[in-house]
């Protein structure tokens, strides 16, 4: 992928240090020298707001306290824009951002629910409109280097794959810097789609999508609360059905002790299976029909975790989780800039407005499931 030398100019709506994942996102837009954060109205605190803009040398001129202002003065300059709010609040920023016909990366969930998606529908012209969502999982390169076997297959026919990904968060918030972080407030209510569902399920549902090309076409959930956030789903179980006849199942807890984010990801074959746990993200076990159990890192003999892109630093110098969030940025950069030359993008590693939207409408229809306690068809 080529993408072009100069850097692209990027602003933020939320985001702040107070947030959960702003820090994340500063440090992964600017890791690979292509994005360069030049404005933003981080916070609707002040303080916070000017404090971000200092720690992140955003110039002062370019710092707002309204995200309206900054998408009206910033629309000819800024190269694209990253929404970063509560999830609650994607829907009206998007609509807003559209308007402007500025490129727009958005940090899942994109909306609520399947309404406000359907209505940004209408209002979104694949054409004009650059949209990339953000689901980051997907950067680490032993994770596309799994995607790059099962499409070589190696694997055989899929027959199974299984996503878990427990935390702990609800029980036993983590401290951090010796300072406890409860859950934010607009994770401690539900509304037509569990909050955990598009806090954690979303990328679930959409590490599926990227491994196999499929999405379920039937859906069985079970949800429950264990934690002491009443009337809120804490735990979701799902077992999946899809059109190849590949079955699958997710499980999300945000009560499960000793989990700090246990993101375990099982695919099972005719020819093969494989193991891969985020907690050791540098190895993928690839398990063989004859008994041989291989382990595969950025050292062996690969398919992609070998390319120079992912090698920041040679073998045994650990990849993480910043690293993947960075991979995710500079494939993005890459499709906006085919997407400004041809009105699309070829890229299989970015992520539009639809796949997003799709992962609510399973939800959706997880909902359905559990209440009437039966499969749901999507």
């Amino acid at each position: 992928m080529t993408i072009t030398p100069s850097q692209l100019a990027l602003g933020f709506i939320g985001g702040g240090l107070s947030s959960a994942a702003g820090a994340t996102h500063y440090s992964a837009c600017g890791l690979d020298g292509i994005w360069n954060l030049e404005a933003g109205a981080f916070s609707r605190h002040g303080d916070i707001n000017l404090e971000t803009a200092n720690k992140w040398h955003v110039d002062a001129n370019r710092l707002y306290d309204d995200w309206h202002k900054m998408i009206d003065n910033e629309k000819n300059k800024l190269d694209a824009v990253c929404i970063l709010t509560h999830t609650p609040n994607h829907a009206e920023v998007i609509e807003y951002v559209l308007n402007k016909n500025i490129p727009i990366i958005c940090e899942k969930s994109i909306t609520m629910d399947v309404d406000e998606s359907n209505n940004i529908r209408q209002k979104l012209n694949p054409k004009k409109n650059f949209f990339a969502s953000i689901f980051n999982y997907t950067g680490y390169p032993l994770i596309r280097e799994l995607k790059e076997r099962i499409a070589a297959g190696d694997f055989g026919k899929i027959q199974q794959i299984h996503i878990e990904m427990p935390q702990e968060g609800f029980s036993r918030p983590p401290s951090i810097a010796g300072k406890n972080t409860p859950p934010q407030s607009w994770r401690l209510s539900d509304g037509k789609i569990p909050t955990i569902c598009l806090d954690l399920g979303v990328h679930m549902l959409n590490m599926i999508n990227f491994l196999t090309n499929e999405d379920p076409t039937e859906v069985f959930a079970e949800f429950s609360n264990y934690s002491v956030y009443k009337n809120i789903v804490d735990y979701v179980q799902m077992m999946l059905r899809f059109g190849s006849g590949m079955k699958g199942s997710l499980w999300m807890t945000k009560t499960a002790i000793g989990h700090r984010n246990g993101l375990t990801v099982r695919v099972y074959g005719e020819k093969a299976s494989s193991y891969w746990y985020q907690m050791s993200p540098e190895e993928l076990q690839i398990n063989h029909l004859n008994g041989l159990r291989e382990i595969v890192d950025r050292a062996s003999n690969c398919r992609i975790a070998g390319e120079l892109r992912y090698n920041r630093m040679k073998p045994g110098h650990p990849s993480g989780f910043i690293e993947a969030f960075a991979n995710l940025y500079y494939d993005i950069a890459g499709a906006l800039q085919e997407f400004r030359n041809t009105g699309t993008w070829s890229t299989p590693y970015v992520y539009g407005f639809d796949a997003a939207a799709k992962g609510l409408e399973i939800f959706e229809a997880a909902v359905e499931s559990n209440k009437k306690q039966k499969w749901a068809s999507i």
